[in-house]
């Protein structure tokens, strides 16, 4: 089993990252068709970037984004709220033993990218890689 350099002991293995894909193209279609009963979360767009699951697959970790980064403070309280109807929507879609609990977490990754661009086109970090 391979070993991931940034956290401790394997990575996720392929049952995981299969039970996260899916999991995360449910709640995709879920917020998408608008079928939470919360009209405040219906009113924004969401982006499902990641799922990650725990070896068990009764903890679900969704990295989520509003579309255009408008209501970051407030996208993660919505979701929470409604994390009962959330839940139950992925265990009708998915057939698994347990209906796992979603934990909602804000997704940074394009953040980091735009960092990470702002970092290259710095003239010190360019003239150190193109050296």
């Amino acid at each position: 089993m391979a070993y991931n350099k940034f956290h401790d002991g394997p990575g996720p293995s392929q049952r995981q990252l299969r039970v996260g894909e899916l999991i995360r193209r449910t709640l995709s279609d879920v917020l998408l068709r608008g079928d939470v009963h919360d009209p405040d979360l219906n009113r924004i767009s969401v982006t499902v970037g990641e799922v990650r699951t725990s070896p068990d697959l009764k903890v679900a970790t969704v990295y989520v984004a509003p579309l255009g980064g408008e209501g970051q403070d407030q996208i993660i309280e919505l979701l929470a709220r409604n994390k009962s109807e959330l839940r139950r929507a992925v265990s009708k879609q998915l057939t698994l033993k347990y209906a796992p609990d979603l934990r909602f977490r804000l997704d940074e990754t394009y953040d980091r990218m735009d960092e990470t661009r702002a970092m290259f086109a710095q003239e010190t970090v360019r003239r150190d890689v193109e050296e």
